[in-house]
């Protein structure tokens, strides 16, 4: 068995490999590329120019930016990224001519920024000016940092963790008073009692439906009734937000930790920032920083060339100038602390819980959300804050992104939710699913949950959409839809599959009538694996001329988007159709596993049996909808 050292030693190497490869990818789409080849990769806006700017929350400096060229130009940009914005002087290295910042908001070809900085830019209005996603390394440095103190313990609380979630001991419980909630399910309120009772780790595993988020919120919510404070986290943003929406629904004190462009609006008066803008205290604060400003810039105009009472009134002012700034610290320190002790729960992102506010605190209990989905090293970072650990989440929905593949095959995706998950008595796995109809769920729960999951009565008796089938996969092989490859972002695409998808979406929706469809908001989600089908299917779409309402009801994209998300119907294409039997990423059948369980009502798949059957899972899943009368041959469709 490996020991504790040995084992955060290579775990370390993992996550070096995956640092250079992410590195090198970012340099042979950035640094190495010319702007033309760079907005193609969608890693460039340019050029740009300033629509506004404002003080936003936490007295940043907020920008919107608009493109003004490639307005239909897919991009990689999103919330919560880091940019550098820049004036194109002609110069390999930008140097002063470039800022960095957060996005805040990304809508069409307009993007809010907040900069990392308290000035604009001298530069700002000469023109020229371009955004370039940064690669950011500061997660990176954390996770490596984290792991060499993890390899250093050699006893203590932090060891004995270490030593129970890489399997060398096993959790133990304590027996404790767990209410039954009525709000929860038998099973989840199994899981309640086994989080209060956990003295070292408890894992709660939920399949899509199965109420994971509500027993999760529960729970805390308990566990802060026995204790003073418990710190949340998840790997996304995104994620994080959920939580702490969810917990200030139910009454809880939570303070969101993070930059204010990460945090979505809905949350935003949890944040930090936002909060201290609240505090009775502000107004004061706000004097005391003016005042500084006001000596400071009154000292730095004095210039070069003055005399012996010219440098005494300066140095004077500078220390008046220096006082006020001592002042604020103290009284932004006053009320940061304040929160801080007074917040029932902090959340934050797995390495957002390196924040400088939390560097000496210790927590009894820490929460890790879609554990299922983070990368090891990220998830040891709260770790190191916690007294025991509750991880909730699903191994068998999306995966983290490792972009190496030498790392990711030496172990780096496995999660450490996946190497501990059904192994401890303090491990429950909710089995009552709420979503899906039963005639969806069946193939979900037999090949990746072992038949566990029931159908709960709201389920079973949720209505149908009224004369289409529940479920449904339309083969279209022999049909000759080949797949191909688009030659500059080297995408897969299938435009036969493409149209015979969209239409039957909205035969679909003819067969329901548009007037039942709009009036009950059914809502429709369409799913492929690769960024040049949904291009295509949303393109494929926009010329059948819908009306603004019923495109509003149908979402396209990638199953990544889909996350954590349901729709009525969904529909999903596989794309790839060739005569090697070749797949590609479909090969991670946790992804299809996600797809196929966002809907609610309905679920139509259509795919090439005799490209997808080279996969044991897609020739289960034909084999299952041809023995539940659920499979239909393309041709029926073609030739009717």
């Amino acid at each position: 068995m490996t020991d504790t050292k040995s084992y955060f030693t290579n775990l370390t190497s993992l996550l070096r490999k995956e640092w250079q490869e992410d590195l090198q990818q970012y340099k042979d789409k950035i640094l190495y590329t010319a702007i033309p080849e760079k907005k193609k990769s969608g890693v460039c806006w340019y050029p740009v120019v300033v629509n506004s700017h404002h003080i936003g929350t936490g007295e940043k400096l907020v920008l919107e930016l608009e493109k003004t060229t490639d307005l239909e130009q897919a991009h990689m940009f999103q919330g919560g990224g880091t940019v550098s914005f820049y004036a194109n002087t002609g110069e390999k290295d930008k140097g002063s001519s470039a800022i960095t910042g957060v996005i805040k908001y990304v809508r069409k070809s307009k993007m809010g920024i907040v900069l990392n900085d308290d000035d604009l830019p001298d530069w700002i209005n000469d023109g020229k000016l371009g955004i370039d996603l940064m690669f950011d390394e500061a997660s990176y440095r954390e996770m490596e940092r984290t792991l060499k103190v993890l390899g250093k313990q050699e006893a203590g609380r932090l060891f004995d963790l270490c030593e129970i979630l890489l399997g060398k001991k096993s959790p133990q419980r304590e027996p404790a008073f767990a209410p039954v909630l009525p709000s929860l399910n038998a099973i989840q309120n199994k899981a309640l009692e086994v989080i209060i009772e956990a003295r070292d780790l408890a894992i709660v595993h939920g399949p899509p439906g199965t109420g994971k988020t509500t027993t999760l919120i529960q729970s805390v919510k308990e566990v802060v009734k026995l204790e003073k404070q418990v710190l949340v986290t998840a790997p996304s943003n995104a994620a994080v937000d959920v939580m702490v929406e969810k917990l200030a629904e139910e009454g809880i004190n939570v303070l969101r930790l993070g930059h204010p462009a990460r945090v979505t609006n809905r949350v935003i008066e949890n944040s930090l920032d936002a909060r201290i803008a609240a505090h009775d205290s502000f107004k004061e604060l706000r004097t005391v920083r003016k005042k500084y400003e006001e000596y400071r810039n009154v000292a730095f105009k004095y210039k070069r060339n003055f005399g012996h009472a010219e440098r005494q009134q300066r140095k004077l002012l500078l220390q008046e100038a220096g006082r006020f700034r001592d002042e604020a610290d103290m009284l932004e320190n006053y009320i940061t602390s304040s929160l801080l002790d007074n917040a029932q729960v902090i959340a934050c992102t797995l390495v957002g819980s390196n924040h400088y506010l939390l560097k000496d605190r210790v927590f009894k209990t820490v929460f890790i959300d879609e554990a299922g989905q983070a990368l090891e090293p990220a998830c040891w970072i709260p770790i190191l804050k916690a007294n025991r650990v509750i991880m909730t989440g699903d191994h068998q929905q999306l995966p983290p992104t490792v972009k190496s593949f030498e790392a990711a095959k030496e172990g780096l995706e496995n999660t450490l939710f996946q190497k501990n998950v059904g192994y401890h008595s303090t491990d429950v796995m909710l089995e009552e699913q709420y979503r899906m109809k039963p005639e969806i769920m069946a193939f979900p729960s037999k090949f990746f949950y072992n038949d566990k999951l029931q159908a709960a009565p709201s389920a079973i008796e949720r209505e149908a959409l009224p004369n289409v089938a529940i479920m449904k996969f339309i083969d279209t092989a022999g049909c000759g839809y080949q797949e191909k490859v688009n030659p500059e972002s080297r995408s897969t695409y299938n435009e036969e599959e493409g149209r015979l998808l969209i239409d039957q979406l909205l035969a679909n929706i003819e067969t329901m009538g548009e007037e039942y469809v709009l009036s009950n908001q059914i809502t429709f989600g369409v799913i492929a694996p690769y960024k040049a089908q949904i291009e295509l299917l949303k393109e494929v779409l926009l010329q059948k001329g819908l009306s603004k309402e019923l495109l509003d009801l149908i979402d396209v994209n990638t199953v990544d988007s889909f996350q954590g998300q349901e729709r009525d119907s969904i529909f999903i294409g596989f794309t790839r159709s060739n005569e090697d039997g070749e797949i590609g990423f479909l090969k991670d059948i946790r992804r299809t596993n996600v797809a196929m369980t966002r809907a609610r009502r309905q679920l139509i798949m259509i795919g090439d049996s005799a490209t997808l059957g080279s996969n044991n899972f897609y020739n289960q899943l034909v084999e299952h909808c041809t023995a539940t009368d659920a499979y239909q041959s393309a041709f029926e469709l073609i030739y009717s």
